[in-house]
């Protein structure tokens, strides 16, 4: 049985293409589509759901959480997925401040314990801000051999 024009009508009523459009297959509700001849007659086969439309594919998104779950834990981040300069991942001047930062906050611990004096902290505060430490360690590193006792500090 030819349902085309039914189909067609269907396609501009749901405002979908003829491709999205179900009918229903059993023999006597296909007899009565093929007797919709108006536009309102094929209204009233959708509303009593005789004609549907069907639902839009999309892609699923499944495969790109269970990624992104995976990275959540640190995996696939190795050196094949990066793109970019090596400073792109974590800029130059982030990388600074992060140093930075942790050197500052371990010259104030030190005053604050009374481990350096105001003059050395004055010292060793400019040498971190003129990028002489790469790291905490180094700069206790250097204090000791400046022979400043930290003792059992980290």
């Amino acid at each position: 049985m030819n349902l085309s024009y039914q189909r067609r009508v269907a396609a501009t009523v749901l405002k979908c293409g003829v491709n999205r459009v179900w009918i229903d297959d059993r023999p006597e509700v296909q007899e009565r589509i093929s007797e919709a001849v108006t536009r309102d007659d094929v209204r009233l086969l959708i509303v009593q759901r005789f004609i549907r439309k069907h639902q839009k594919k999309g892609i699923s998104r499944g495969r790109a959480k269970a990624m992104a779950v995976q990275r959540s834990k640190g995996r696939r981040k190795g050196h094949g997925s990066r793109k970019g300069h090596g400073g792109a991942r974590t800029p130059k001047k982030e990388a600074w401040m992060t140093k930075v930062r942790a050197l500052r906050r371990e010259l104030n611990s030190m005053r604050d314990e009374k481990i350096i004096d105001a003059s050395q902290y004055r010292l060793y505060y400019r040498r971190a801000k003129g990028g002489v430490y790469n790291s905490r360690n180094h700069l206790r590193y250097n204090m000791e051999i400046d022979g400043i006792k930290l003792g059992g500090k980290k």
